[in-house]
């Protein structure tokens, strides 16, 4: 494979980077856009890993988020985005370094069940750090939710990261395929 150039690396990561800011403020100021904004983002960031460019890919990361702070407020950004910084813009660097480096399939297993974990802590601490912010706490309406919370937390965030984690690496070839046809 011929070697990049590194203004080819920076044009592509930038790209990747903006239409990640772009999901990532959508997300944050319409509420119903939040989830679909991260996966735009997700998508987005794979760009540059479609050509091996792991530092494009940092670069887009932290630009994304650095800038969709910046385009959110920090208050609303912190809270809205936390998801996508503590597990979600991180993922598929680490399923790009899976599926470069390991090799057998129990380090396999090893590698799912430390990012089903990743998932579940990320995903319980957005519960806690938005519970208290959008008032959770105070509401009476989901006790069954409040008493069983870890169980639904930690078995069913397993269970769907399962399914995310499986779609993620689909998506990461069909982004692979898509970018290998760009000419440079």
């Amino acid at each position: 494979m011929k070697r990049q150039s590194r203004s080819f690396e920076l044009a592509l990561s930038a790209i990747a980077c903006a239409v990640a800011v772009i999901s990532l403020t959508l997300g944050a100021y319409v509420d119903f856009l939040l989830a679909a904004g991260f996966l735009f983002a997700v998508f987005a960031l794979m760009v540059p890993l479609a050509k091996q460019f792991l530092w494009g890919y940092a670069l887009a990361l932290a630009g994304a988020v650095i800038l969709s702070f910046l385009f959110t407020g920090f208050v609303v950004g912190v809270m809205r985005l936390l998801p996508f910084v503590a597990f979600f813009g991180w993922h598929p660097l680490v399923n790009y370094l899976q599926k470069k480096y390991v090799k057998h399939a129990w380090l396999h297993a090893v590698v799912f069940a430390v990012k089903a974990v990743w998932f579940d802590l990320a995903m319980w601490l957005a519960w806690v750090v938005l519970g208290e912010f959008l008032g959770f706490e105070q509401q009476t309406w989901y006790p069954f939710v409040q008493d069983n919370l870890y169980w639904f937390l930690f078995a069913g965030g397993t269970l769907f990261f399962a399914v995310y984690d499986a779609a993620i690496f689909f998506c990461q070839r069909s982004v692979d395929y898509a970018v290998r046809r760009i000419g440079r």
